[in-house]
């Protein structure tokens, strides 16, 4: 069957979904392995991040014809997986408790100071792992994803003033859990 002797309408109504389609396609496989790492970082489990991105994809597919309109999409769809990761926490927050698994290191090196700084790394992530969801999204939006208090407070969907409070008491609750596990060994 010839493709090009559907009628006029039919092949405009089928383009347009095609085009939205291949848009959706090209931007997720252009965008996924960052939002799989942002949500790693937030929720601390491949499981969650994996979870929390599908939600989140899935939601941003099925109102593509909107976000793709949108001036920040990467900033929406990053709100979608908080949005996500903080509704799984929600239902499963008194069964499961999150642990990050970090494992930074630098190609080739070894001894002592790669694990002593695997062993720090660990430490601060699953500190990181105990923060407020809202508080936790900060903090890795910020220090990992290196963005700026405004563009947080766009993806967060909240005031600029918010964000910095947010990061703000997370790195207050963060030194002080760290200094009283150092008073305690």
């Amino acid at each position: 069957m010839d493709v090009g002797v559907a009628s006029d309408d039919a092949r405009v109504g089928d383009s347009a979904d095609v085009r939205d389609g291949d848009d959706f396609d090209v931007w997720v496989g252009a965008r996924a392995s960052s939002l799989l790492r942002f949500a790693y970082l937030m929720t601390g489990s491949q499981e969650a991040a994996e979870e929390s991105v599908q939600t989140a994809l899935t939601t941003a597919c099925e109102k593509w014809s909107r976000v793709r309109r949108m001036d920040d999409r990467d900033a929406y769809v990053r709100r979608m997986v908080v949005n996500a990761h903080i509704s799984r926490w929600r239902t499963f927050r008194r069964r499961e408790v999150p642990v990050a698994l970090v494992q930074p290191g630098h190609a080739g090196a070894s001894g002592p100071d790669v694990a002593r700084g695997v062993t720090e790394a660990d430490r601060v992530w699953r500190l990181c792992a105990s923060l407020p969801p809202s508080q936790r999204a900060s903090v890795v939006l910020r220090f990992y994803e290196d963005l700026s208090y405004r563009e947080i407070a766009v993806t967060l969907g909240c005031r600029e003033a918010t964000v910095r409070s947010h990061v703000h008491r997370a790195l207050a609750t963060l030194r002080a859990t760290i200094e009283q596990e150092n008073s305690h060994e």
